[in-house]
């Protein structure tokens, strides 16, 4: 996957995942990073339990960045000590 391809999907999968997470984005920047974040975190979770992590940019890919990216988001504002509702 190139670079783009990691930065569309990055962008997509926090602004998802930042939704869902607080319902409000963290900045374009922050969530394309922890978008690309999620990605990875997404697919050794998946990997872990045996399935495809991310494959490439599709459908798949991206459930699979928005779940990395909907436990990085928690694990943030855990961290942080941020709400997340």
């Amino acid at each position: 996957m190139g670079i783009i391809s990691w930065i569309i999907l990055g962008l997509i999968a926090g602004f998802i995942g930042s939704k869902i997470v607080n319902k409000t984005g963290q900045g374009m920047i922050m969530d394309i990073v922890l978008g690309i974040v999620g990605a990875i975190v997404g697919g050794l979770i998946f990997s872990a339990f045996g399935s495809a992590g991310v494959t490439g940019l599709n459908i798949w890919s991206l459930i699979v960045a928005v779940i990395g990216s909907i436990v990085v988001l928690w694990a943030y504002h855990q961290i942080s000590g941020k709400r997340t509702l």
